[in-house]
């Protein structure tokens, strides 16, 4: 499972704008409960006997997440470690018939002070007024707190500010805001301080040179003056252009997948060559002519650790405390002459890998999950090599065969050469998904299961017949979710840097893991795939249907 999605846990809109009247500004309204959040900036609204200085009206946005349980997640190892997941912000936009503004940016800031989201619904007249009690508003973070600066407090940080262009204006905001999430992780930041007790959420509104134009003061920070105490917001390098306004679902809506969330993107794949293993050649590069093997600890059907072979070092935080295993060795064997039992003398391996010096005879497995284990290695052998057998153990490395008591699994592996071919394929797939469902709770996690079958394979006469289809291990495949009630696309292909929705794959062909709580439940949703072969992506025409009740 790649994705992990956090729905806000508080979110409202504070703002100095007029309302009904003209005359009064909504500086102490809440909007908390609505159902949409809003952000706008109007340069001189026309207001009987006031000037466009003191016209100028802002929105802004507030919105908080459940940091506390990505906390949870990665102590459970749910959520990977620092540096191995993407963090992003990501609202939608919410249609409207007022004006809409375009070639905009808006900035997203970490919030830096407590506040409350409220009660309030009123986006029109601004009437739901806090009168300082519970509730943000644009003077007030919280009951009987004010903002040290009207609007809001942001730390504007570069690691905890971040900005995105929009120029339609229709378009829904997706931030990596990695290096901020990271912050209210972790106890401490060598670079920024400690930021994880500051959990106050993101703040949306246009950049400082789009939000209007605001003067009437003579000093010249370009920040706030202080009336009788009160700080009164003003913006000297502000625009003379108003952007009015851009419209984000709530975490209130009634929308499932439209409420604001931050969504964790990771690739978990994990490519188990045992069902396609190759003998090193000089037709591929390095890193291609390395081979994973992988070994899974079941006890009581669940994944556990083999005792004192590594693991996680720091349950909580995870931050490089990982023990990479150097005991966990691996060597490999060639066959009797019936190929029925590994026998004679340890093969040796190419370097590259866990192989540390050439020809050696045993290569070093690593930790990589609870329970799991993994081996790569480059190995020449011979051609007429049909079948070798993995010995997974712990033991002296001269011994001449691990001693039964200090091995944990032997497995087989079938041998296949590469070879040139004298023309350029254009390879197309008949898939299926023999494990697939009709039907799905909304609280499991699944495991889908992808068969391709290469549709021009044509046996030969001498091929032995069987009743098992002959598959083909597609390395590189993405999958997408969406609804098929409207063709809303829930989990898109994840081709871009985090490989999110990439297919792992074993003996049994390509498969995924999918938190089915992501999806609503009472609906159809469909599954498609899309390969990546010779340089391009190839969507797969097949899809396949089921329902989350």
């Amino acid at each position: 499972m790649a994705i992990k999605r956090y729905v806000a846990n508080a979110d409202t809109t504070v703002t100095n704008a007029f309302g009904a009247d003209l005359r009064t500004r909504g500086t102490g309204s809440n909007m908390g409960a609505s159902d949409s959040l809003e952000v706008f900036s109007i340069y001189g609204q026309v207001v009987s006997g006031s000037n466009a200085t003191k016209t100028s009206e802002l929105s802004r946005i507030l919105v908080n997440f459940p940091v506390g349980n990505m906390e949870t997640d990665r102590s459970n190892g749910d959520l990977p470690a620092s540096g191995s997941v993407e963090f992003y912000l990501r609202m939608f936009n919410a249609e409207h018939p007022l004006s809409l503004p375009q070639n905009f940016t808006l900035s997203a800031s970490a919030i830096t002070r407590e506040w409350e989201e409220g009660f309030g619904l009123d986006m029109e007249g601004y009437t739901d007024i806090t009168k300082e009690g519970t509730g943000a508003s644009w003077m007030h973070a919280s009951k009987g707190a004010s903002w040290t600066r009207v609007g809001g407090d942001y730390d504007l940080w570069p690691t905890s500010s971040f900005e995105q262009a929009f120029v339609k204006g229709t378009e829904d905001l997706e931030m990596n805001i990695t290096s901020l999430v990271e912050q209210w992780l972790y106890t401490a930041n060598a670079d920024v301080g400690d930021k994880s007790s500051e959990r106050y959420g993101i703040g949306i509104y246009l950049t400082s040179s789009q939000e209007a134009y605001f003067s009437g003061s003579s000093e010249a920070d370009g920040t706030y003056r202080v009336i009788s105490g009160t700080p009164i917001f003003h913006n000297l390098t502000g625009s003379k252009q108003s952007y009015y306004t851009k419209k984000f679902f709530a975490r209130g809506s009634e929308y499932f997948f439209k409420r604001p969330i931050i969504e964790a993107r990771w690739d978990s794949s994990t490519k188990d060559n045992r069902g396609n293993f190759y003998l090193s050649s000089s037709l591929a590069p390095a890193a291609d002519n390395l081979m994973t093997l992988y070994l899974y600890n079941f006890v009581r059907g669940q994944l556990k650790n083999i005792p004192g072979l590594g693991g996680r070092k720091t349950p909580k935080y995870n931050a490089g405390g990982d023990i990479k295993n150097t005991k966990l060795l691996v060597t490999i064997f060639s066959g009797s002459s019936d190929n029925t039992a590994p026998s004679g003398e340890k093969l040796a391996f190419s370097i590259g890998g866990g192989t540390q010096v050439d020809l050696d005879t045993f290569t070093t497995a690593s930790w990589f999950a609870t329970g799991s284990y993994s081996a790569s290695f480059a190995f020449t052998g011979s051609s007429t090599l049909t079948k070798i057998w993995d010995v997974w153990y712990t033991s002296s490395v001269g011994a001449a065969f691990p001693s039964t008591q200090n091995q944990f699994f032997t497995g087989t592996v079938n041998i296949e050469n590469l070879r040139g071919q004298n023309h350029n394929p254009n390879q197309t797939y008949a898939i299926s998904m023999p494990n697939f469902r009709q039907k799905y709770s909304n609280s499991e996690t699944a495991r889908f299961r992808l068969s391709a079958r290469k549709k021009d394979w044509n046996p030969t006469i001498y091929t032995k017949a069987t009743n098992t289809a002959e598959t083909s291990t597609v390395e590189d495949a993405y999958y997408k979710i969406y609804r098929v009630k409207d063709d809303y696309t829930v989990i898109d292909y994840g081709t871009g840097s985090s490989n999110h929705t990439r297919l792992s794959y074993d003996t049994s062909g390509s498969f995924f893991d999918l938190d089915t709580s992501l999806l609503e439940d009472g609906y159809m949703y469909g599954v498609k795939y899309v390969f990546y072969e010779n340089g391009k992506y190839t969507e797969q025409s097949d899809t396949f249907k089921f329902k989350v009740e």
